[in-house]
């Protein structure tokens, strides 16, 4: 029952669910990745990223062996293995009970050092006791709409474990960019501080760059992998997904600014001689006009 230290080996590794025997959703995987390593996992839907995260959970492949430190990973007893393991999902499954009940989980021996500890890691101490009246004891039901919030709850769950290794499964997907940018920050502080060795899904490429190694799947096929400048310089699938994921950026920033431009001149049109200053805490992303400063 020692800890693990977290090094990853698939070897020709080949899966299909029981549902659909037949189809093949991962076809002779190989990689290894080194304790405290980053290893992100990109590559259109249905590619097989989620079903790499699921096999290191402990489903047995059809093909092929899965190692961690160098043991095959069904020599492990599977609530050893889990212990060791933290994920972090696109929708955590909380409780309906306090944040504390909900960062602590099962591990009832945790004391409240502890998970305040595990929050700021998670850059979730601040959102607890500054914006949430009743601070840990708040009810998770009651965080309503703030997935920021759900997430990083969920991170810290993950950190009060200590794993050897955390999984992330598209952790900040349903987020907006505002909140997507405070769980990445927790997620990035956590990986300076603690030198576990971390899988990542990601459907934001900006967010994985600094990633170890890269493994782009198609099909359940690895077709490249390597750091993000050697496989921009390979010119291949992954270029391609980081330029067009640029231009969509790009085009949606450009489309953000018509809009607050469009704006402007409304307010301008409405309001020829008031001062815009007066305007800009209704319409904070206006830009004061000089021309109608006080």
């Amino acid at each position: 029952d020692k800890k693990i230290t977290g090094k990853i080996e698939f070897r020709n590794v080949s899966f299909a669910y029981p549902s659909n025997p037949d189809r093949l959703v991962l076809k002779n995987v190989s990689f290894t990745i080194q304790p405290g390593q980053s290893l992100a996992l990109v590559g259109p839907s249905g590619s097989g990223k989620s079903t790499v995260v699921a096999l290191l959970e402990r489903f047995d492949p059809l093909e092929g062996d899965i190692y961690i430190d160098d043991v095959l990973v069904h020599n492990y007893e599977i609530n050893h293995l889990r212990s060791q393991i933290g994920l972090v999902s696109q929708m955590p499954l909380l409780f309906d009970s306090s944040i504390t009940d909900n960062i602590r989980g099962g591990l009832t021996n945790k004391t409240k050092e502890e998970i305040e500890h595990a929050a700021k890691l998670a850059n979730a101490h601040e959102f607890i006791t500054n914006t949430l009246e009743k601070g840990y004891n708040t009810n998770v039901g009651e965080l309503g709409g703030k997935l920021s919030g759900v997430q990083r709850i969920a991170i810290a769950r993950a950190m009060l474990l200590g794993p050897s290794v955390l999984l992330l499964d598209e952790a900040t997907s349903a987020l907006d960019t505002k909140s997507e940018q405070e769980v990445q920050e927790a997620l990035d502080k956590i990986k300076e501080q603690i030198k576990q060795t971390t899988v990542t899904i990601a459907h934001r490429l900006s967010t994985i760059q600094n990633s170890t190694k890269i493994l782009v799947l198609v099909d359940g096929e690895i077709v490249e992998q390597g750091s993000h400048q050697e496989l921009l310089r390979a010119n291949g699938v992954y270029a391609i997904l980081c330029q067009s994921q640029k231009l969509l950026e790009e085009k949606q920033t450009m489309h953000k600014q018509t809009s607050q431009d469009r704006e402007q001149s409304l307010i301008d049109m409405a309001n020829p001689h008031m001062s815009s200053d007066r305007l800009v805490g209704n319409f904070p992303h206006v830009v004061p006009n000089e021309q109608y400063q006080d």
